[in-house]
């Protein structure tokens, strides 16, 4: 098997850390990103219909993002850069509902999160510039999106680097990272709610 598969991170079901093995040399290197065989064998039987890539600058917030009628299952990545990612659990009834994993992303690490129909998912870009891969196992639907905010203080996500001062939304004004930089959301990712 190509992969080591780390299940049901921070106790939460549902949410995994998958480990590529990359061989490599003084010419560079190579790897499996996606294995449907080594999958199965670790006990994940996903079906992926897209693959999704971005591009984000320094101090870009984007989430907490999560669909309504149409889940997806995610298997994100960074190519380059380095991301701080977080899932938090919005399943009715889980025993882990409004529970929050993060793990960071990077370039060089290579790891990848699998997170599970039923979550809510946003990321920070914690370099200048990052590059976000992800596969989903249902397609884009228009209008299906929902969000939460990300910092909603009943989640209490905590994210790395960032300082300020929560007033009562999810509008990043008045929060920088440890360098200055403001953090940077859309104009939609500013109005979720609380949980």
């Amino acid at each position: 098997m190509q992969i080591k598969v780390e299940k049901n991170v921070g106790g939460i079901e549902g949410l995994h850390i998958i480990e590529p093995v990359v061989h490599g040399d003084s010419r560079g290197y190579f790897m499996e990103t996606y294995n449907k065989r080594d999958m199965e064998e670790a006990g994940l039987n996903l079906n992926f219909v897209q693959d999704n890539q971005s591009m984000s600058t320094k101090g870009v917030l984007r989430g907490l993002h999560f669909q309504k009628q149409y889940p997806q299952g995610k298997l994100v990545r960074v190519i380059k850069g380095k991301v701080f990612d977080v899932a938090v659990d919005m399943r009715k009834g889980s025993k882990t509902f409004g529970k929050w994993f993060g793990v960071e992303l990077t370039e060089e690490n290579k790891k990848q999160f699998y997170i599970s129909e039923g979550f809510a998912h946003g990321f920070l870009v914690l370099s200048d510039v990052a590059e976000f891969c992800y596969k989903v196992t249902d397609f884009y639907h228009p209008n299906d999106e929902g969000g939460i905010a990300w910092n909603d203080p009943a989640i209490a996500i905590n994210w790395p680097e960032v300082n300020g001062e929560y007033k009562g939304t999810a509008d990043g004004e008045g929060y920088f990272l440890s360098d200055g930089t403001p953090l940077n959301l859309s104009e939609k990712d500013k109005n979720w709610k609380n949980l």
